[in-house]
C-alpha cells in the first residue's frame, strides 16, 4: 500500500463568488467530481464520495495573521504547530527554527527509517542545485522534509528520461523561463498519468507544485484560468491511471492564495484537502488542520 501526496502551493477554498473565486468562474470537471459536482468554495461541507473525501482545512492553526509557506508546509511535514511554536506565519522559506523542528520531526524521515521507500517526483534544473550549494538559496519546507530524509532531488536527467516532471507538470516552465528547447513537453492528461505511474514505484511519493500560488501573486485572471484548465487535466489523468486498492492519493495545500482574485497576497482561507482510494475513511477522520497530516501518514503504514 502507498501515498502519493500532492502538494499544491497557495489553494485556498474562496468565497462562492465567481467574480473573485476563479474555481467557480469555469467547468473543471475533475476537480468539480472530487466535490459531489459543486465547484469549490469555502461554504462547502465535508463531501464523502464513492472515491474520494473532501475536507475543507484550516490552515490559521489559531495564530493571528496570513498564513505563510515555511510554517504551513513545515506543519504538513512534522505535524508539529510550528506557527504556534514560534508565535507567527513565516515564510517562504524556514529560518533556523524552523528548520531545527523539521530536521527533528520530518514525517518522510521517520518513514524512511522504517525502511519505507520515499521518492520525490520534481525535477530541478542545474542552476537550483548550484544556488543551495552556495547557499544562495534555501530549500523549502517540503524539500528540507525530504532532504533530510535521504530522498534524492532529481534533476534535468531525470526530467530528460521521463523519471521526473516539472513543477509545473507539463515542463512548459523549463523552456519559457529556463531557455531548455528540447525538454519532453506533456499534454496536461498525459502529466497526470506520468504522476500515477512514476507514485506507483514508491511507497510514498511527494510532488510539489507551487505554480499555483506564483500566479495567485502575479498572474491575470486569463493566466490563472489557464492554469486551473490545465490541472483540472492533470486530476483526470491522475485519476484514471490510478488503482485506488494500490493506496491513496492525498491532496492538500499550506495556505489560501489563487482562490481570491480581489488580492495579491495570501489568504486565511480553509484549504482543500482531497483522500483518494480505499483508506480514505480512515485517513480522514478527525482531519481538521494542517497539523493532522503527519500523524497519519505514519498510521496509514501501521494497519
Amino acid at each position: 500500500m502507498r501515498i502519493f501526496f500532492l502538494f499544491l502551493d497557495g489553494v485556498g477554498l474562496g468565497e462562492n463568488d465567481p467574480d473573485r473565486n476563479p474555481f467557480l468562474s469555469a467547468d473543471f470537471p475533475a476537480l468539480t467530481s472530487l466535490t459531489g459536482g459543486e465547484r469549490w468554495h469555502k461554504d462547502l461541507p465535508r463531501i464523502d464520495g464513492e472515491r474520494s473525501i473532501f475536507v475543507p482545512t484550516d490552515a490559521c492553526l489559531g495564530v493571528a495573521g496570513t498564513p505563510q509557506s515555511a510554517t504551513g508546509q513545515a506543519a504538513i511535514m512534522t505535524g508539529i504547530n510550528v506557527p504556534l511554536i514560534i508565535e507567527e506565519h513565516y515564510g517562504p522559506k524556514p529560518t533556523a527554527q524552523i528548520g531545527t523542528i523539521i530536521r527533528r520531526e520530518s514525517v518522510v524521515k521517520k518513514l524512511t527509517a522504517r525502511g519505507i521507500n520515499a521518492g520525490f517526483l520534481n525535477a530541478y534544473p542545474p542552476g537550483f542545485f548550484e544556488s543551495v550549494r552556495s547557499g544562495k538559496r534555501l530549500l523549502s519546507s517540503n524539500q528540507l522534509a525530504l532532504q533530510v530524509a535521504g530522498v534524492e532531488m532529481r534533476g534535468a536527467t531525470a526530467l530528460y528520461s521521463g523519471r521526473a516532471l516539472s513543477p509545473d507538470f507539463t515542463g512548459e516552465n523549463w523552456r519559457t523561463h529556463l531557455g531548455y528547447s528540447d525538454t519532453p513537453i506533456y499534454e496536461p492528461y498525459e502529466a497526470g498519468k506520468r504522476l500515477a505511474e512514476l507514485a506507483a514505484e514508491h511507497d510514498f511519493a511527494f510532488f510539489d507544485h507551487w505554480p499555483t500560488d506564483y500566479y495567485g501573486h502575479r498572474g491575470s485572471r486569463k493566466e490563472i484560468g489557464e492554469q486551473l484548465r490545465n490541472f483540472d487535466r492533470v486530476i483526470q489523468g491522475l485519476l484514471d491511471n490510478w488503482d485506488d486498492k494500490t493506496g491513496l492519493i492525498v491532496i492538500t495545500s499550506d495556505h489560501g492564495n489563487i482562490e481570491d482574485l480581489s488580492v495579491r497576497g495570501h489568504t486565511r482561507n480553509p484549504v482543500p484537502t482531497f483522500v483518494i482510494g480505499e483508506g480514505r475513511h480512515a485517513f480522514t477522520d478527525g482531519l481538521i488542520d494542517l497539523t493532522d497530516f503527519a500523524e497519519r501518514i505514519l498510521a496509514f503504514y501501521n494497519s
